[in-house]
């Protein structure tokens, strides 16, 4: 299999201008067009290509494709990502990939029993800054690691349903970002303001610490995300903006990159993520393997988010427990 066909639920915004474009960039083809909306899927089958559909049972019954997208909302992630697996078909959700831990759990353990891929559209863990950060962390022993800090902010959000809060839908980026770096979290402590800011701090399993400064009380349109990893002994990697990063070895600086962009929005899709992660996708599915996000991988994040938010509501520690078995 060379070219993937792949069939999307979901013709929104978001999905029009951060997947559909980059597919056949990434290598697949597009086979089908689901939205509950007939003129919306109509729309993107005739701009992308496809057939459009209003049922996604009814798109898999005719095009059979080797993988589908979801990009609606996490509940529908959470509920039609497992009746794609059961068809034997890799799936692809937005994320974040359910409403709660519990939720995601489900879903990674039909990924289990089915023996299936779900992954979720956490794109930091794909792009080419964080991917640098990792192979770096990844050269230095886990007792070495001291300090992971994340500055992560947005433009405004209404917090008046979970669609639009800023800490599951923005910031759920940087708060996936700190164990894929860094390994599990331990334990949490977090204060919020009115769930417009979130002062997170974690002890992660392998005793390194962190801190999240998380707000939606910037804007969209410039660079607000800083990211500092310190490692015993000198070593430290800095990354701006996704994108920007400097490292220095025993105290000396060794490695700078400074690529030509300033706002996210006017990139490849490589600095970003959303290009990168449907090629990771892509080539999941030819070779019948796995990548850095799956289910079992955004279930742990999910557990963190959770996490957050009962220590924020409390005051208090919150100790991160995963669900024994829920690896992969």
């Amino acid at each position: 299999m060379t070219t993937p066909r792949l069939c999307i639920v979901g013709a929104g915004r978001l999905s029009t201008k951060r997947i559909y474009p980059y597919i056949p960039v990434a290598g697949g083809k597009l086979a089908g067009v689901c939205d509950l909306d007939p003129a919306k899927a109509q729309a993107n089958a005739e701009r992308f290509g496809g057939a459009p559909y209003t049922d996604m049972a009814a798109m898999l019954d005719a095009e059979k494709p080797d993988g589908v997208i979801i990009c609606i909302n996490a509940e529908q992630h959470a509920a039609l990502a497992p009746l794609v697996m059961k068809r034997g078909i890799p799936v692809y959700t937005e994320k974040p990939p359910a409403r709660s831990a519990a939720d995601a759990l489900k879903v990674a353990r039909v990924s289990r029993e089915t023996g299936v891929l779900c992954m979720t559209a956490f794109k930091k863990r794909h792009n080419t800054a964080y991917s640098r950060a990792k192979a770096f962390i990844d050269e230095f022993a886990a007792e070495d690691l001291y300090s992971l800090s994340i500055d992560y902010a947005s433009g405004p959000y209404s917090n008046e349903s979970f669609r639009q809060s800023f800490l599951s839908d923005f910031a759920i980026h940087a708060i996936d970002l700190a164990p894929f770096l860094f390994g599990d979290v331990a334990q949490v402590l977090a204060f919020s303001r009115d769930n417009h800011a979130y002062a997170v701090s974690l002890r992660f399993a392998n005793g390194a610490v962190g801190s999240l400064n998380l707000t939606d009380g910037r804007g969209y349109n410039i660079p607000t995300e800083e990211v500092e990893i310190t490692i015993k002994g000198g070593n430290v990697m800095t990354v701006h903006n996704s994108a920007s990063w400097r490292v220095a070895r025993q105290g000396k600086c060794e490695e700078w990159r400074e690529p030509p962009t300033f706002i996210s929005g006017g990139d490849s899709g490589n600095e970003t993520g959303h290009l990168a992660e449907l090629a990771a996708f892509l080539n999941a599915i030819r070779e019948g393997g796995t990548t850095v996000s799956n289910i079992f991988e955004s279930y742990k994040t999910m557990v963190l988010h959770d996490a957050i938010r009962k220590s924020a509501d409390t005051g208090q520690v919150v100790q991160v427990v995963y669900e024994r078995g829920a690896q992969r």
